[in-house]
């Protein structure tokens, strides 16, 4: 997102108070493991700045998994972790020494007509209007498409933004779905807002564990956004709602629900004859990491990459096929590793995550080498061309969710390890280089 407005020259304080976003420090997990010490963890945005303790935490990660008693949860290790725990915004005072990572929350309807208005006075013609009838060539491309109001809009290729309903890929043009559900469970989700709470601003996510599924906490400038993603195998609408209601303590009725279907999979392929299949139409992973956007954008950026370079070759159309199965695919099994990871036993949805067997090659050898003393660093990098996710990531969720020996041994003198306090002090002074999330927020708006 933030090479997306920078390649558009878009500042951040434009486009952020035109959709009441804040600042994204990262996402914590509360509650999806039940061992001491290891009930919440912190997924950091990390930079070259922090080198120096992501090497400190993978050093001591391999003396825990050795079974001796040393600190290595990720929490300590990320001065992240520490900006998002004092409200703070990522963007540090000039010429601070440490450069953040982070990425944003926001209105997606409101950035949507942002971007839309952006378009238009950029010479895009925008027309509403409702499709009733998608034409084809001889040959099975698509000609144009009928609408209501607009008649037959022809094109040379069309971009397939239909949602869920994917009208030109998989009803025109029969490109097979592909599902997750045997390995990614949920497919509803129940959303209600609620006022945010004091004046301070938080600056991360909360994914938080329920009884059959998880719930979104989002801080925007005028709210937050409160969501239950769930499984309907395991629980219904009313349920879902009520469960919902009672975590986030809203119990006033007239604050209406937004009850949501999802569809979690991928298209076969996005790019077919002359169609691109972009956003929902393509494919959805519940939004555990937030990652819909990104794929998008990386849909987008690939495809124009491989279409300059062949056009409508088949071979550049396989090549970029197959990179955005891999994106996919990869993404899938590190959402699937937060379920295989977690030790709930208060529903049977937590149970079957934890024992599903439909279980990929990649997340099999990880968690081998990563459960036998393996070299973990050395397997990432081995799949290093199949993985979205960074080794720190994969890192940060085995270490976070306390998959380590149990009952650790007294550490030995002779083992060297890095002081998990010296860490945090280190970590702890960094923060006093950034701003107040919520003082920064306000700037821009005024």
């Amino acid at each position: 997102m933030r090479r997306f407005f920078d390649r558009l020259n878009i500042p951040e304080s434009q486009w952020m108070a035109a959709s009441n976003a804040t600042y994204k420090c990262g996402i914590r997990f509360p509650n999806w493991a039940t061992r001491k010490g290891y009930k919440s963890y912190y997924h950091p945005f990390f930079s070259i700045s922090d080198n120096a303790t992501v090497r400190a935490f993978a050093e001591n990660v391999a003396v825990r998994r050795d079974n001796f008693d040393v600190q290595a949860h990720p929490d300590a290790f990320f001065v992240s972790n520490y900006l998002a725990k004092r409200k703070l915004a990522p963007i540090a005072n000039p010429n601070a020494e440490y450069q953040s990572e982070y990425a944003y929350h926001f209105d997606a309807g409101l950035i949507g007509q942002f971007l839309k208005e952006q378009a238009v006075e950029r010479g895009v013609k925008h027309i509403i209007d409702t499709v009733t009838e998608v034409k084809q060539h001889e040959n099975g491309d698509i000609s144009g498409v009928e609408t209501k109001g607009s008649g037959v809009i022809e094109a040379d290729f069309f971009v397939d933004c239909t949602g869920f309903a994917s009208v030109l890929t998989s009803k025109t043009l029969g490109v097979p779905f592909l599902s997750y559900k045997d390995v990614l469970f949920n497919d509803r989700a129940v959303a209600l807002p609620t006022a945010l709470d004091g004046d301070a601003l938080a600056s991360q996510t909360i994914s938080s564990a329920l009884k059959h599924g998880w719930v979104w906490k989002i801080p925007l400038n005028n709210r937050f956004g409160n969501g239950y993603v769930y499984s309907s195998e395991h629980t219904d609408a009313d349920s879902a709602e009520k469960e919902l209601r009672e975590h986030i303590g809203l119990g006033d009725e007239s604050v209406e629900a937004r009850h949501l279907k999802m569809r979690v999979g991928r298209s076969a392929t996005c790019w077919n004859r002359n169609s691109l299949a972009v956003g929902l139409s393509q494919g959805f992973i519940e939004p555990l990491e937030a990652t819909a956007l990104m794929i998008v954008q990386d849909t987008v950026e690939n495809f124009i990459t491989q279409y300059s370079n062949g056009g409508f070759t088949p071979k550049y159309r396989d090549q970029f096929n197959s990179k955005i199965n891999l994106i996919f695919d990869s993404i899938k099994d590190y959402i699937f590793m937060h379920y295989k990871l977690n030790t709930r036993n208060d529903s049977t949805y937590w149970v079957e995550n934890r024992e599903n067997q439909n279980v990929s090659e990649s997340v099999t050898q990880i968690l081998d080498v990563w459960d036998n003393g393996g070299d973990l660093l050395a397997e990432l990098k081995r799949q290093g061309s199949q993985l979205a996710y960074s080794p720190t990531s994969w890192f940060c969720i085995l270490a976070g969710m306390g998959r380590f020996p149990r009952k650790p041994k007294k550490l030995k003198p002779r083992i060297q390890v890095n002081d998990a306090n010296e860490i945090r002090h280190f970590c702890e002074s960094i923060t006093k280089q950034f701003p107040d999330h919520r003082d920064t927020i306000s700037s821009m708006h005024s």
